[in-house]
């Protein structure tokens, strides 16, 4: 038996990917950090992932002011600065310090890596898609980082190294585990 689920929520069934933290910096030079759910790579060739931005949020204007920005994944320990980070704007406050956060320079881009983060994607800015009350921002990935036990030699991420968080909804997140395979 199924339910009906409001049409506000719907997005919930199919969001429970990595929640990332997204560096940005505007032309102010000041580096901000906003946490995304809403996160999808979109092309292998060239490599391009998409972000979605709520269209108010200070870090909004300053992706398509700077035309940069880093996706860090957090590992499941940084459940907490996730929060503080998404909880807050960064119009009047520094998010890397108040979530005690690590600003690390990027090789090809303005806006700085996590140091804490388990893996880091350094974008620039190739396409802005307004969505409804969002943008979605796409960028092309110039550097890519992980942890060196992230992957298995594959090019899979080992689920038990990283231990990525997915937003779930409010404060509420899970982690992965356990990998599943199928036979062929």
């Amino acid at each position: 038996m199924k339910r009906e689920i409001p049409l506000s929520r719907a997005h919930r069934i199919v969001n429970h990917g990595p929640v990332v933290l997204v560096t940005t910096q505007g032309k102010s030079g000041r580096p901000n950090v906003l946490a995304v759910a809403w996160i999808t790579p979109v092309s292998q060739s060239p490599p391009l992932v998409a972000i979605s931005v709520a269209d108010g949020h200070y870090s909004h204007r300053l992706i398509s002011e700077g035309g940069e920005f880093v996706v860090n994944v957090p590992s499941y320990t940084m459940a907490s600065q996730v929060m503080v980070c998404g909880k807050i704007s960064g119009r009047d406050v520094d998010k890397f310090e108040k979530a005690q956060l690590t600003p690390v320079p990027a090789k090809e881009v303005s806006p700085p890596l996590i140091e804490e983060c388990i893996g880091h994607l350094e974008c620039r800015l190739d396409q802005e898609v307004k969505v409804g009350d969002h943008t979605l921002f796409i960028g092309r990935v110039l550097k890519a980082w992980a942890e060196k036990d992230l992957f298995e030699e594959t090019w899979r991420v080992d689920v038990k190294c990283g231990e990525a968080l997915h937003h779930l909804g409010g404060n509420v997140f899970a982690v992965s585990r356990e990998m599943v395979v199928v036979e062929e």
